[in-house]
């Protein structure tokens, strides 16, 4: 359903449901409503059936199969999130059944390499998903975050198998309908895989700045800021997902950086914080909404968060843990909860025009299609994330 939030101030004052029609017409107007809503009830029941028995149908499939049922599961949340506009709903939805065909995909996996006579190495291992995924903020339109971990002790001989068996999911992944990410965040890149060894070892040297690419080692740092499990040893990924955010919270110059790069991204706010769009070229009268507004949301929720130790990957249960520890007035959180909400919502809508074939561009939006009341309330949610900017950029005392 919507968030309540969001829809019940909406409505009007149902005391004054005379405002709407006739005395005499209050019955057939509340007959008309009942009507609506026992059609929606309906309508969600199907879905739920429909989206149960999929779910079902998942660990026997194959991977053309699961590229069927991975479709139809995508266009299932395109009519719920039209009827609900639900981010929550939609959300939820989609990590849950992309993690159920990742694990599909990764049995698949184990057991073609075993049937081409790749004998698999005694250890355990896990796959974690980062961004979105990892912080369980799934939609529609979705790329491969993932990396592995696998136990100590295999030696060249497990480097070798889990080389082979990352750049296989890779591919099948990609075949069922997970597209290849652009920044190369997979585990057939031998960056984002390795034992649990190599990681710590890799994760020291990034905090402890021994790699050349400063820009790029934060950039990962970041991301794996994220990491969630998703399949294989739920005791190992979730050992690993411990140790990133401890050696994060530790290493405070660490922490500071990204800080700081958190606080400088730039936001759709013009001359007297008006909303800003672009004034010339392709996108005239449009604005990134990701790169100028929900990623720097997202990103400064972040490193709060992980400042203050907080487990939560999910944006909205980052914020809600920091108003609850105190980093937050609940009027505070609840304006950043409406902001993430909002601007994910549009962000939803754009995918959905993008799949429907009305657009290409999922990341422009023209504020000023939209009704008046939908621009203020994008407005006023990027007001409130230089807000949070600036909580940050004092509370780390960034000069």
């Amino acid at each position: 359903m919507m968030i309540a939030k969001e829809t019940l101030p909406a409505l009007p004052d149902m005391r004054e449901i005379t405002r709407l029609c006739e005395a005499d017409e209050i019955g057939i107007l509340l007959k008309k409503i009942q009507g609506v809503l026992n059609q929606d009830l309906r309508q969600f029941s199907a879905w739920t059936e429909e989206n149960n028995f999929i779910l079902r149908q998942i660990s026997q499939a194959d991977f053309q199969e699961l590229s069927q049922l991975h479709k139809r599961l995508n266009d299932i949340e395109i009519d719920r999130f039209l009827l609900t506009n639900s981010v929550s709903a939609l959300h939820c939805n989609c990590t849950h059944y992309r993690d159920v065909i990742a694990t599909r995909t990764i049995d698949l996996v184990a057991t073609e390499m075993r049937v081409t006579g790749r004998k698999s190495p005694n250890l355990p291992y896990a796959l974690l998903s980062m961004g979105s995924d990892g912080r369980n903020e799934q939609t529609l339109i979705t790329d491969q975050d993932y990396l592995i971990v696998y136990g100590d002790g295999g030696g060249e001989e497990a480097d070798l198998y889990f080389k082979d068996f990352s750049i296989l999911l890779v591919d099948r992944l990609e075949e069922v309908g997970f597209k290849k990410c652009t920044g190369d965040i997979m585990p057939s890149n031998p960056t984002w895989r390795g034992s649990y060894a190599q990681w710590r070892k890799r994760l020291l040297s990034i905090v402890r700045y021994e790699f050349e690419d400063y820009a790029k080692n934060m950039m990962d740092l970041i991301v794996l800021s994220d990491a969630r499990y998703v399949a294989g040893g739920r005791e190992l990924a979730e050992k690993l997902a411990s140790m990133i955010r401890e050696m994060e919270r530790d290493y405070f110059q660490v922490l500071w950086g990204m800080a700081k790069a958190a606080t400088e991204m730039k936001l759709a706010l013009g001359f007297l914080k008006r909303l800003w769009t672009e004034s010339s070229g392709e996108h005239k009268g449009e604005f990134n909404l990701k790169l100028l507004a929900w990623a720097p949301l997202v990103m400064n929720v972040r490193i709060l968060a992980i400042n203050q130790g907080i487990p939560a990957t999910s944006t909205v249960d980052r914020i809600k843990m920091l108003e609850k520890e105190g980093s937050f007035s609940a009027g505070f959180s609840n304006e950043l909860q409406f902001a993430y909400h909002i601007l994910t919502k549009h962000r939803i809508l754009l995918q959905i025009k993008v799949l429907k074939g009305i657009e290409k561009d999922p990341y422009h939006l023209n504020p000023y299609q939209l009704g008046s009341g939908e621009v203020e309330k994008i407005h006023h949610a990027i007001l409130k994330i230089e807000e949070l900017q600036k909580i940050i950029h004092s509370n780390f005392s960034i000069v």
